[in-house]
Order: C-alpha cells, then structure tokens, then sequence
C-alpha cells in the first residue's frame, strides 16, 4: 500500500494570493500547497479521495493515467471542483469514472455540473459513474473501505479508512463512534489548519488530542493554511511520530 499526498492545503492553497506572510513568500517547496488530495496505491488499485481545482495538475505530478475510484468527502469547491478533468482519464481509460459519494454531496455535484448529467449531453463532457454510499463499508474493486463520519462546522461530511490506515480532513468534531472505527489504526491523516481555533477546522492541538486518543505509530497533518506557519520551523515542534504533510510525499 502506498499514499501520495497530492495536495496538502486548505481552500485556498499556499501561497495564499496578495498574501505577504513568511510563509507566502517562503522559497521552500514543501511551503508550497495545493488543494487538498491524496492518491491511495493498493496492489493494483488506485484510489483517489477529493477532486479540488487543482485535480489535473495533481495528476500530471503524480503521472498518473489510471484511476478506479474517486472517493468524495464533501461537497466544498476544494474537494470536487477539478472533477471536470476526470475526461483526461475518461480519455486513457476509456469508460467513466466511478465517484464514490453521500447522497447529500452528491446532490451538490450535481448541482455544480449539470451538463454531466443532462439527458442531451454534449459529446465531450465528462463521464462519471455516480455511487452513492451511506456510513457502511462498500468496496472499489476488492478493496473494503469503511467511511469515517465526522462534522465540518455543522456539516456531515465523511472520512475514510483502508485497511490500517485513516484519511480525515475538514473536520472540526467528531462522535465517539468514529473514534472506535479508527482503533488500531496505524497511520493517520488528519486536518490541523493552523494553531488559532478556527469554527469548521480542527487546529494544531485539536488533531494531536485526537491522534492522542487513536494512538497511531505515525501521524500525518493535512489541509494546512499559511497560518500554521514555516514548515521548517513547526514540523520540527510536533510531537514523536506526528509531522506536516507536504505536497508529493509519498508514503509506503
């Protein structure tokens, strides 16, 4: 099994635009934040969860050609707005793409593209297979992936889980129930935009509680603004085995 963070920013990304921060103007790569994404290598299957704006060229930088599904946490612009450029892959695969998405979000998606699924579609439009999931397990080919429910502001909006590994991002909260699904997880990836509190956003300190309580062997922190500071500086002040993901790191 194999991560690959495709993005690691928040809405925004990083540089943030007209911003003057030290982190905006910092020449250091992993300062650098596209919207956030990850590509999920099992055996032969890949997986992809979110589609922001910045899709196509995470793709082009991950070389990558093939995809088996899409998996959608929720319905914002940064995590569906690239799903347009699902026809490069509708191209080199030649079939639609299946999105994996709640019914909620997809109704959105929906919304946001109505060409896709118009009943008279131009010739050239994207092709998508839309799945609708709920809070069971449901598999992409073979692979078991268990949605993680968590709340983004006052929002319902999922996480996922393969096998041992956790992917959270935008959340603010949490019920006790998914805290019991990510038992014995030994990776996870979870949200932490900056250290001031922030009401839709876990912050620093609110994502090290939870990974407190999970207890993974590594930790990852994702969907970072520019406020959270230097990567070169605030990576080094995190906790053993908890670190700020970075765009292109790869995980095996």
């Amino acid at each position: 099994m194999r991560i690959t963070f495709l993005g690691t920013g928040t809405s925004t990304g990083v540089p943030v635009i007209g911003c003057r921060c030290d982190v905006c103007r910092s020449s250091d790569p992993l300062d650098k934040r596209l919207r956030s994404s990850i590509l999920w290598d099992i055996d032969d299957v890949r997986i992809v969860i979110d589609a922001g704006p910045d899709f196509r060229m995470q793709m082009i930088n991950a070389n990558v050609d093939r995809v088996d599904g899409i998996l959608i946490t929720h319905m914002h612009f940064d995590h569906i707005g690239g799903l347009d450029d699902v026809r490069g892959l509708n191209y080199s695969q030649g079939k639609p793409i299946d999105v994996f998405v709640e019914q909620l979000h997809a109704n959105a998606i929906k919304r946001m593209f109505p060409y896709v699924f118009a009943e008279n579609k131009y010739p050239g439009v994207p092709q998508m297979n839309i799945n609708i999931i709920t809070e069971n397990t449901f598999s992409v080919k073979g692979i078991d992936i268990q949605p993680l429910r968590v709340i983004h502001g006052q929002m319902p909006i999922f996480g996922y889980r393969i096998g041992n590994w956790a992917y959270i991002t935008d959340a603010s909260s949490m019920p006790d129930s998914t805290l019991s699904l990510l038992e014995g997880c030994e990776l996870l990836v979870i949200n932490a935009l900056r250290h001031e509190p922030h009401m839709s956003h876990f912050s620093v300190q609110q994502a090290l509680d939870i990974i407190d309580r999970v207890k993974p062997k590594r930790a990852y922190l994702t969907h970072i603004c520019h406020q959270f500071g230097l990567h070169s500086v605030q990576d080094n002040l995190l906790p053993e085995g908890v670190h700020m993901a970075y765009d292109g790191l790869v995980i095996e």
